[in-house]
């Protein structure tokens, strides 16, 4: 019986339709100067090497990177923000970008800054949108710049554009990132129909991005009350204990009961053990653990990092 049930376990994953997307044209995004960021190119391209050494392409469904409409990141972004980042790369801002980047918070600019930001942002929602629909069970986007640090007016923390989240009625976004997703909170706030959950360093409002915005007591207005859940970390170290304890007793049940149309993570790994910025302790099998722990709450599922 345990070898039958094995066996259909088997076919229902070889049934399952991921997807997989990545670009290299993302990577043209990287520091002006050539001096060595947190945030650069090689990340994803290490990503990329292991899934391809591992067979990982081979066993999903590759998808091609489109760039998003300024119609769509305009529902996120001013006017103003949209321009900045849409014109940056352009040849009259070859003498500025420096001077431009230092005005914001941990920002970086190049001549690809502005299409891996279209690329990013436009690939979450390519990926979103094929699994919303059902077109796909899950997927996986590996993108860069990141998102969930850039305000509705400016850039901030390596992040250019936050992504917008369209044609899902019920959204519970993940983010895992050992830092707290300031903007994507900001972005939910009073919206009832997204559930923001975010697991970070907070260190009483003295860890990046540095605000009471991640403190447990944030949890949305008006309507979207309830709808906010940050779990802060006080202290540095924690691992897969703590992690799991909080998926759990905290994450699961809510998911549960949310019932959301599709889960998107916001997959920071950043607070894997021996990263250099982040001081805690997760483990790849930790990360494992707690994307099944998520991928059991019986939706469909978006990967972004």
């Amino acid at each position: 019986m345990a070898e039958l049930r094995s066996e259909s376990e088997s076919r229902r994953h070889e049934q399952r339709r991921v997807g997989l997307l990545y670009d290299q044209r993302m990577c043209k995004h990287h520091t002006p100067d050539g001096e060595y960021h947190p945030e650069n190119p090689n990340r994803v391209r290490a990503i990329w090497k292991k899934l391809h050494s591992a067979g990982v392409p081979q066993r999903c469904v590759l998808l091609d990177a489109k760039e998003a409409e300024d119609k769509h990141i305009l529902l996120v972004h001013s006017q103003d923000h949209v321009q900045l980042i849409k014109n940056i790369s352009s040849k009259q801002f070859d003498s500025q970008r420096a001077k431009i980047a230092s005005k914001y918070d941990s920002i970086y600019f190049n001549q690809g800054s502005s299409e891996a930001a279209y690329l990013a942002a436009g690939s979450v929602m390519e990926v979103t949108e094929k699994v919303a629909k059902g077109e796909l069970d899950s997927a996986v986007a590996i993108v860069r710049p990141p998102g969930h640090h850039a305000e509705r007016d400016e850039p901030m923390g390596f992040c250019l554009y936050n992504n917008p989240e369209l044609g899902v009625k019920k959204i519970l976004i993940v983010d895992w990132d050992v830092h707290h997703g300031n903007a994507t909170q900001k972005m939910f706030w009073d919206d009832p129909h997204v559930l923001f959950f975010s697991v970070h360093r907070h260190e009483f409002g003295s860890f990046y991005p540095a605000t009471d915005d991640g403190f447990y007591t944030m949890v949305g207005e008006g309507p979207g009350a309830g709808y906010n859940i940050n779990v802060p970390w006080e202290n540095a170290q924690c691992g897969d204990a703590d992690y799991l304890a909080v998926w759990d007793h905290i994450l699961v049940p809510v998911a549960k009961e949310f019932s959301p149309d599709i889960i998107i993570v916001s997959a920071g790994f950043d607070a894997a053990i021996n990263d250099p910025l982040g001081g805690c302790r997760v483990t790849p099998y930790g990360y494992s653990v707690m994307l099944k722990k998520v991928r059991h709450v019986d939706t469909q599922l978006c990967l972004r990092r």
